[in-house]
């Protein structure tokens, strides 16, 4: 998630188990630890640019790094906390911050190593937007209260605020996947699988995919107390034989095709407008659309060891602005279910 979330939940739970002597200091520690695995964005290359997309994530969002990492935060921030605490009690509050940041964004929809370097499994548990000011900003002014207050009490009701919060997250996650799959019945469709992704920054508008025939079918669905349908559009699913084949089995392209395709977990296709850009469909602004915020463009003149270009399109005019606004508010009509 955004940085702001993982430091307030960083700083929450050792403020929660703190003693009201060393506080501000608990909350200082908690929040860097909370923040710092996200470091590994600094891990990039000029000549390959998706090397970022195989670290973010990766061994500092590992479990098994979580006793490391909290040391080397421990051992970082010691000069600044050594007047307040020992360094066995930073290292302790280093370890918990540090512990909330993989699970948190394992809770998303992009992917986290979990389980590296024994499997490269990217967890999703799809029940939480990358950025949601729902939940951050209740978390953040719990912090705030709990040092200005001197008291722990505010980052245990934060501490519960946030599981209140994801748990919710979970329960419309199954509520949103079982009628999409009804949405696919419906048109005669009988998918192994519907995934079901929340919408940016709320858990009312969710993003269904499903795969069926060769097709991915993406829809929209504003769960509140009814569920109602927002119809969408489909599109190819990648097939590089038939989409790019004039691609060389052993050039770098092919290589930079397999790693997107494994961050991707799959959801790959050609975009429409452009027959050289293959597209990450997980991620759009609108639900019920099949416009990708990143993809990689393909040259079928480059030579075997040049990289693919990374391609990043964050479109928010006015006008699909406008429409996520009619999406969340429920002035778009669809048909509705139970």
């Amino acid at each position: 998630m955004d940085p702001f979330t993982q430091g307030a939940l960083g700083a929450a739970l050792p403020l929660s188990l703190s003693n009201k002597k060393k506080l501000a200091s608990t909350a200082l520690l908690g929040c860097l630890a909370g923040m710092a695995p996200d470091l590994d964005v600094l891990i990039r290359s000029p000549t390959d640019p998706i090397l970022f997309l195989e670290y973010h994530r990766q061994f500092t969002h590992s479990l098994i790094f979580i006793p490391l990492g909290a040391l080397i935060c421990a051992f970082l921030a010691y000069p600044l906390s050594k007047k307040a605490m020992t360094f066995t009690s930073s290292y302790l509050i280093c370890f918990l911050g540090y512990g909330t940041h993989a699970l948190l964004d394992a809770c998303t929809s992009y992917g986290t190593l979990l389980a590296w370097p024994f499997s490269d499994t990217r967890f999703s548990w799809n029940n939480v937007s990358v950025v949601d000011p729902i939940v951050t900003l209740p978390l953040i002014l719990m912090v705030i209260l709990a040092i200005r207050k001197n008291s722990a009490l505010f980052a245990k009701i934060g501490m519960l605020w946030v599981f209140f919060y994801l748990s919710f997250g979970v329960y419309q996650n199954h509520r949103v996947e079982a009628f999409g799959l009804s949405i696919a019945n419906s048109r005669g469709h009988y998918p192994k699988e519907v995934s079901a992704k929340p919408g940016f920054g709320n858990l009312v508008l969710w993003k269904i995919i499903y795969e069926w025939e060769g097709f991915y079918y993406v829809d929209g669905v504003r769960s509140t107390s009814q569920l109602t349908s927002i119809e969408g559009d489909r599109v190819a699913k990648l097939d590089t034989n038939r989409d790019l084949p004039w691609l060389n089995p052993l050039s770098q392209q092919a290589e930079d095709l397999k790693r997107f395709n494994w961050f991707s977990q799959g959801y790959l296709a050609i975009a429409k407008n452009d027959a050289l850009l293959v597209i990450d469909i997980r991620y759009s602004l609108l639900p019920n659309e099949v416009k990708a915020m990143w993809g990689i463009r393909f040259d079928p003149n480059a030579e075997s060891d040049q990289h693919i270009e990374y391609v990043s399109d964050r479109d928010v005019s006015q006008n699909r602005t406008d429409a996520l606004w009619d999406m969340l508010t429920g002035q778009y009509k669809g048909s509705e279910g139970n």
